[in-house]
């Protein structure tokens, strides 16, 4: 019997389009004798639609996008749960959803009430993974090396300008980049050379949270690295992105047909073992499942920092997560998928098993 699959996708946050590509390509590889796919888009304002059940062969991006049929959020919510989710068989359930509301804890605590497998991280390592400031408290607790940085909340900004100006300029010194706390794909963040630009850095990041991230430039290359599993993850072989930008924004990331992959990095065999490790290591810090990127900076004398962990990462044909795995042990695209839906069934099954029979 084919197992259902709920594929969640679009959402709140501003990373909308990128959640789109995501479910695109994931759609498309799905194996239809395995599993019956049903997709549930969510608007930007929230609204939760059903689709009318898609054709992979032909499927066109738009064919995601359903209009609205309900007047509130709730309602929404309401009709698919009685409608999709009370459907009899086996279920599990993918959040492809980028950002705020989906990759924060919030749809995955909803999940948990339904008491339904689903992929990815759990309701804390999704919230700590997306939240930088929090996530860097814990890196910094568990030994892992990072730049240097300072957090500062809006109340802070409004307060004193002047003295966070003055603490970042002590502290972290230019160039700096300045980053929401909680949003993912280069949004809202600035490379700043000066006090002047600081201050715009810092306003434009306060327009996507009320927290936010100063970090000191690091010169030199960024290291990603793959991670997959419950409770015995594994890493893959560290790949880079070859590139001039020398700030990697968003529009660098998604429309720069130039972009190249370098998998995997050119590096020591010493480097690539203790970027592995420290990746794992980060995973289980932020009590991680399923699936995550780390990433890492390597500067000109060998030092690594940790920049963050991605909770769920790009994962369209060309972003670097599924195509480090392909190149580290061979796992094809639609194989991948299949992988990280069985660690969500295995986890689901385990939680099931404790709560129920110790």
């Amino acid at each position: 019997m084919q197992t259902k699959l709920y594929v969640l996708y679009g959402g709140k946050s501003v990373e909308h389009e990128v959640s789109l590509k995501t479910a695109y390509t994931v759609i498309q590889s799905i194996d239809n004798s395995k599993f019956e796919v049903f997709p549930i888009y969510i608007t930007r304002e929230g609204l939760w639609c059903s689709p009318d059940k898609l054709n992979q062969e032909g499927l066109q991006l738009n064919d995601l996008i359903a209009l609205p049929k309900h007047r509130s959020e709730a309602e929404s919510i309401g009709q698919v749960l009685m409608s999709q989710f009370a459907l009899p068989g086996k279920k599990v359930v993918l959040p492809l959803l980028h950002g705020s509301y989906g990759e924060d804890g919030t749809v995955q605590g909803m999940l948990e009430l339904l008491n339904v497998p689903y992929v990815g991280n759990g309701v804390l390592s999704s919230a700590l993974t997306l939240d930088k400031a929090i996530s860097k408290q814990l890196l910094a607790q568990a030994g892992i090396h990072q730049v240097d940085y300072r957090v500062y909340r809006y109340d802070q900004w409004l307060e004193d300008h002047s003295k966070v100006l003055q603490k970042a300029e002590d502290t972290i010194g230019y160039p700096c980049y300045v980053k929401p706390a909680s949003l993912g794909s280069s949004i809202g963040i600035s490379r700043c050379h000066d006090k002047q630009e600081l201050v715009a850095g810092i306003t434009e990041a306060f327009k996507y949270d009320n927290k936010i991230v100063l970090e000191r430039e690091v010169i030199g290359r960024e290291i990603q690295v793959a991670v997959m599993g419950n409770e015995k993850p594994l890493a893959s072989l560290p790949g880079e992105f070859i590139h001039d930008h020398v700030f990697f924004d968003f529009e660098s990331k998604y429309m720069d047909k130039q972009l190249k992959m370098s998998i995997p990095a050119h590096l020591s065999e010493e480097i690539t073992s203790q970027i592995r490790q420290l990746a794992i290591k980060a995973y289980h810090t932020h009590n991680c499942s399923g699936l995550a990127r780390v990433d890492f900076f390597l500067d000109g004398k060998g030092q690594l920092y940790l920049n963050e962990i991605n909770a769920l990462p790009g994962f369209t044909n060309y972003s670097m997560y599924p195509v480090m795995w392909e190149r580290t042990n061979g796992t094809r695209y639609s194989e991948l998928v299949e992988k990280l839906i069985d660690y969500a069934i295995m986890r689901h099954a385990e939680k099931q098993s404790i709560q129920y029979t110790r």
